[in-house]
């Protein structure tokens, strides 16, 4: 169970500069028009080996020109639920402003480790107008450049201290865990409390604060799992729901502590962005994945037509990765609820797959045989030998070849594509590498 951080901040404060910093992606920021991907919010960062996840809030705004501060302050709320630490970014250069003001109120009253950072402290003369950022009684700021990386060591040395180290969680391993995930209103709940079959909140023994997932045992009709939870537990403090920000942020714990994702997809609206968001932090995550498509009785027509189209549509937007189970349901009239929990038990199992040395070469050989690498600049690519590393995560092959950097994505994804021709890992997602033979 990992920590969560929150980078908040009015707009043009180096929030997205700071997020590829800490994580150490270079995304290209992307332009502020809606729809371009916003694939940069979330990420992983690893510092004396501790690994915490980063959440850049500014990320979900579109348009940040003239946005409204309502949205910001809605923004630091949603934060303030979900994280367990929160970084307020401030620029030295234009000292404190209303919106600060704003935003560190809200910060002071909740209960939340905070670290203020003015960031922007690109040469020792900016460090004189630190002095301006104590009125908003948050304490000294930390000084940084994120442009340039200075302080940002003793920034994350800050940041360690103050998040709380997490206990691991009572959970007995070998049992899968199963996480329902899926924007608001799209029948979360509702299927939870079909599988259990009764109509409450769920409430688990596991102790643990209501921001961590809940993990509730279900051993019934010859199934044993743990089903994790975020959905049943909600703050008072309920930020509009329409938030595209809140449901990911709500979805990031539950993906993070589960083997398998059942993603939820509303049958009457068809698949949107904030699906793909989601479902982006599933394969960022590299969980194994059942794809849901619930409200399934409220569709007049149920044609097979129309369900090809629909499963079409589903895995063209979610492609390179396509082979995953779409089961139609719905929690109302529990149709094909059983089906759902049957199909999560299958991934779950492909995921722990083992295929022996001798049976991968017998089959994968003549297959890259009759279809070998490309050529590249006149040299031929061969491909020796195949085996699984053992006791990893996800299902993990090795190709041995004579010259390794020239392989390139599209044949690994040919030699995937095989590999799930001729055995069953449907849902799962694998790696594959190629190293010097």
């Amino acid at each position: 169970m990992g920590n969560l951080v929150a980078i908040v901040g009015r707009p043009n404060v180096g929030k997205s500069t700071l997020f590829n910093r800490l994580t150490k992606t270079r995304h290209a920021i992307v332009s502020d028009e809606a729809g371009t991907t916003r694939d940069r919010q979330y990420g992983k960062c690893d510092w004396c080996g501790r690994e915490f996840s980063v959440v850049d809030t500014g990320g979900w705004v579109v348009n940040s020109d003239d946005i409204f501060e309502g949205e910001i302050r809605k923004q630091v709320l949603v934060a303030t639920e979900e994280a367990d630490l929160v970084l307020f970014l401030v620029d030295i250069k234009n000292g404190v402003t209303d919106l600060d003001m704003d935003v560190a109120n809200i910060l002071r009253r909740s209960k939340l480790p905070v670290i203020l950072v003015a960031n922007k402290a690109d040469d020792g003369k900016d460090l004189y107008y630190q002095y301006d950022f104590f009125r908003l009684g948050l304490g000294d700021p930390m000084c940084i450049s994120a442009a340039t990386g200075s302080g940002t060591g003793d920034l994350l040395d800050l940041v360690l201290e103050k998040l709380p180290v997490v206990a691991e969680d009572e959970v007995e391993d070998g049992i899968p865990r199963f996480a329902v995930v899926g924007r608001p209103n799209v029948g979360k709940s509702s299927i939870i409390n079909a599988f259990i079959g009764e109509d409450r909140h769920i409430v688990t023994d596991i102790a643990g604060t209501t921001r961590d997932s809940i993990y509730t045992r279900y051993d019934k009709f010859g199934f044993d799992f743990y089903l994790v939870d975020t959905a049943g537990i909600r703050r008072k403090n309920k930020v509009t729901e329409d938030l595209e920000f809140y449901s990911v942020m709500r979805s990031i714990r539950a993906i993070e502590n589960s083997d398998v994702c059942i993603l939820m997809i509303d049958a009457t609206r068809g698949i949107e962005a904030q699906d793909m968001n989601i479902f982006q932090l599933i394969q960022k995550n590299q969980k194994s994945l059942v794809v849901v498509v619930n409200k399934w009785d409220l569709v007049e027509d149920k044609s097979q037509k129309v369900i090809d189209t629909f499963t079409n549509a589903i895995r063209q937007r979610m492609a390179p990765f396509t082979d995953f189970p779409i089961i139609f349901s719905s929690a109302v009239t529990k149709q094909r609820i059983f089906r759902v929990l049957e199909t999560a038990k299958e991934v779950y199992l492909h995921r722990k797959i083992k295929i022996g040395t001798s049976k991968l070469n017998e089959v994968m050989l003549p297959i890259i045989e009759a279809t070998p690498p490309p050529s590249i600049k006149g040299k031929y690519i061969k491909i020796k030998y195949v085996s699984q590393v053992p006791d990893t995560r996800i299902p993990t092959f090795v190709f041995y070849a004579n010259l390794p950097q020239y392989i390139k994505e599209p044949y690994k994804r040919f030699l995937e594509n095989k590999m799930r021709d001729n055995w069953e890992l449907t849902g799962t997602p694998i790696n594959l590498f190629v190293r010097q033979k």
